[in-house]
């Protein structure tokens, strides 16, 4: 019998990393940081995202190889039956392309960012690849049935990575019981590389600074209330919002802006859009706000503000 799999003539160790976007926010950057680690031990890392974003070029610049494929991103939306007959056409668009490239590849490791790509998780078991799960999510308010849909398929994993103490009590319950694989590992969060600017003397008009994505969970909308109650109390305060929605998120932005523009606020709040580097928006503020409606499972934005040496709100 012949084997047909390729024979792989550079000898460096291979890590496969799987990631559900190519954006640079709290899990994309700590897969980078885990990419960066990896290349400075001499591995070779191929990253799989299942689209483009500014993840992309920061990756090629380390020296990382990046493919886009069409990899199936388990939502809340794919609960309903609309929802299960789309995630079963993304299963189906998915696998094949998946399949090649670790059949190809044949990594040493396959490193999986957060658990909304679980297809990896049995593809590993079917090439037999240690893979490992790095979990970011808590959120222990969603749905015990999707909560326990999105952690099952860790299951398969041979280690499981936890950002938190909190995100392994959410998230091993019930179905990662063994915790002999799990291991906590805290964010590493870098702050500003000349230091912190030095805040206002004095602070006539406070400037809000929100930075992450824009979602009905982060509460966003949740600051610009607090913008007009604070008018009506006779204190006149700015935001600037600093992030972007996720596709498919869309509505919420508009919404956001139908509110600002209810309360007359128009003037006072700034969409920034994504920002790569945020230290001169938590520069010019003089209050950080972390204003998330569920569980965070870590924060990174709360540190970074604290770096910046920024008092910082959060709920």
């Amino acid at each position: 019998m012949t084997d047909s799999t390729p024979v792989r003539e550079d000898r460096r160790r291979i890590a496969l990393v799987a990631n559900p976007s190519a954006d640079l926010y709290g899990s994309d950057r700590m897969m980078l940081e885990t990419v960066r680690g990896l290349l400075d031990r001499d591995w070779r890392v191929v990253v799989a995202a299942s689209q483009g974003g500014p993840l992309v070029p920061v990756l090629e610049e380390l020296g990382a190889e990046v493919v886009v494929l069409p990899v199936p991103v388990f939502r809340k939306g794919h609960l309903s039956p609309s929802g299960m007959v789309e995630l079963s056409r993304e299963v189906a668009a998915g696998m094949r392309p998946m399949s090649r490239l670790v059949r190809d590849l044949r990594p040493d490791v396959l490193y999986v960012s957060t658990v909304t790509i679980p297809l990896w998780f049995a593809l590993a078991k079917r090439y037999r690849v240690p893979a490992v799960a790095h979990i970011h999510e808590a959120e222990a308010a969603v749905r015990p049935v999707l909560r326990h849909a999105l952690a099952f398929p860790s299951v398969l994993a041979d280690l499981v990575v936890y950002n938190s103490a909190t995100s392994e009590r959410v998230g091993t319950r019930p179905v990662l019981a063994r915790k002999e694989r799990n291991r906590i590992v805290h964010n590493g969060v870098a702050g500003p590389v000349d230091g912190p600017t030095p805040a206002r003397a004095e602070i006539d008009r406070p400037r809000l600074c929100y930075v992450g994505r824009l979602s009905p969970r982060k509460g966003v909308d949740l600051v610009v209330e607090v913008l007009a109650l604070l008018r009506e109390r006779g204190i006149e305060a700015d935001l600037d919002v600093v992030g972007a929605v996720f596709p498919g998120y869309e509505w919420y932005e508009r919404d956001l802006r139908a509110l600002i523009a209810e309360r007359g606020l128009e003037e006072q709040v700034t969409f920034s859009g994504f920002r790569e580097r945020i230290w001169e928006h938590l520069a010019d503020a003089d209050i950080a706000v972390v204003p998330s409606r569920g569980d965070e499972s870590f924060g990174n934005v709360v540190i970074e503000a604290v770096l910046a040496a920024r008092p910082v709100i959060v709920s």
